[in-house]
């Protein structure tokens, strides 16, 4: 079984690239032209987080019912909550160097506001430091404020996620 804990803080590691990396690889035979990116805690150096590697993968809106399927069949598992219209939640356990890992794969609607904005977010803490530091000491604190439960892991973070979201997506309309 995974010794995950769902919400625990762990530091950045130099294997997330690198299960990245080998996922996309089996992702693009499913996804052969789609546009598949690492997002999230794992992909920002330093960041650190829950431990779990994110993948966004860009699709048109009508392929996402045929896309979930296609996951499904190389062993993910549907989410049913937290997703919407422009989004949907799959994840599996992948075994690592012997050490068990979870991948989260978000299927997001191409061009949508949604991959707007995870592509904006992560490009943008990549490039801060300070602003990395910033909410690695604020996952931290969530992680403590929480004890465990969800929605107080993402209340805490919340009001500093959306301010984020909204610097990163006006520097990034700015460059695309």
């Amino acid at each position: 079984m995974i010794n995950i804990k769902k919400y625990s803080f762990r530091k950045y590691s130099k294997v997330f690239p690198k299960i990245f990396t080998l996922e996309k690889q089996k992702l693009r035979k499913i996804f052969p032209k789609e546009n598949i990116e690492h997002i999230g805690s794992s992909s920002v150096k330093g960041l650190g987080g829950k431990g779990i590697v994110d993948i966004a993968i860009a699709v048109p809106k009508y392929q996402i019912k045929k896309s979930i399927n296609k996951l499904q069949e190389i062993g993910y598992n549907y989410r049913t909550s937290g997703g919407n219209k422009e989004r949907k939640f799959l994840q599996k356990i992948i075994k690592y160097n012997g050490i068990e890992r979870r991948i989260h794969v978000q299927l997001i609607s191409k061009n949508s506001n949604a991959w707007n904005s995870v592509i904006a977010v992560r490009n943008y803490l990549r490039k801060n430091k300070k602003i990395t530091q910033e909410y690695a000491k604020l996952k931290k604190e969530a992680v403590k404020y929480a004890k465990g439960e969800s929605t107080k892991y993402r209340e805490f973070k919340e009001s500093f996620l959306e301010k984020l979201e909204k610097v990163a997506l006006k520097k990034y309309r700015k460059i695309n």
